[in-house]
């Protein structure tokens, strides 16, 4: 399905949540519990690596939401959902009342077109697609660093984004020109009916606000476009600036992606 071709904005988000899930299974354990696809990770505890997404237009019962709770305690997870509450309205009241909270409301965004991508370019910075393991590892440490990760990269991260790229999805490193120092990374996963995801971009403190992130943007989404993608969606950080820099490159705000989750 292609951004783009005229579907209803309910259509569309359906389409993204179809391939969220795809994503969400992608190197993860994935298990149906009710209405619910659980996914976990299985070396890493890592809260976005691990969550729920419901069926669309499901109205769990309480049953249903303890036995997901109940899974994701077996494996000394933290129960949590990530999914377009338009599709499912009747699911945050149940799990707000299971003791669930909100950790976030992210803007969901698209873009429709190799056309409407917009060039950025940053003065001193450039962008390449890792090749060797020493690539794909500044790529990993640069975003273990802008996410604030603890402790050394693993090379579980690493060998993650040479998987990326072997399933058809795309990585960029931005660098320091002068000092090939590594400023910033990101990704594009391989595409699912059409549909990829612009995700893991981060820019390291000292090169900040210059840029940066709406360059790769711009280079991932284009990259996608020339593997054949017929759309492009992410979830931008917050409602202002990171949907700002995002909407510079030429995406459009579509609809919204909850964070839930039980301590």
């Amino acid at each position: 399905m292609s951004v783009g071709d005229g579907v209803s904005s309910d259509g569309l988000d359906f389409a993204i949540q179809v391939s969220m899930r795809a994503g969400a299974c992608w190197g993860r354990d994935c298990e149906r519990i009710g209405p619910f696809l659980a996914t976990f990770n299985r070396s890493d505890d890592n809260p976005f690596l691990n969550y729920a997404i419901p069926d669309s237009g499901t109205r769990p019962s309480s049953a249903e939401v303890k036995a997901l709770v109940a899974a994701y305690r077996a494996r000394d997870r933290r129960p949590r959902l990530e999914y377009i509450p338009a599709l499912a309205p009747a699911v945050e009241p149940v799990l707000l009342t299971e003791g669930f909270s909100v950790e976030d409301r992210l803007p969901l965004m698209t873009c429709a077109a190799a056309s409407q991508v917009q060039e950025v370019i940053v003065a001193g910075i450039e962008l390449v697609g890792p090749a060797s393991e020493d690539e794909f590892r500044a790529v990993a440490s640069v975003q273990w660093e802008a996410y604030e990760e603890q402790g050394d990269v693993p090379q579980r991260a690493v060998d993650a984004l040479r998987r990326t790229v072997e399933a058809g999805g795309s990585v960029v490193l931005a660098r320091d020109v002068k000092t090939q120092q590594p400023a910033g990374a990101g990704l594009c996963t391989a595409p699912h009916d059409g549909l990829t995801e612009l995700s893991s971009v981060g820019v390291r403190r000292p090169f900040r606000r210059r840029g940066i992130a709406a360059m790769m943007a711009s280079r991932l989404a284009r990259e996608a476009f020339e593997k054949g993608a017929t759309g492009v969606f992410l979830m931008a950080h917050s409602e202002g600036e990171a949907a700002r820099v995002y909407a510079r490159t030429g995406f459009l705000s579509q609809s919204q992606v909850l964070h839930i989750s039980r301590s």
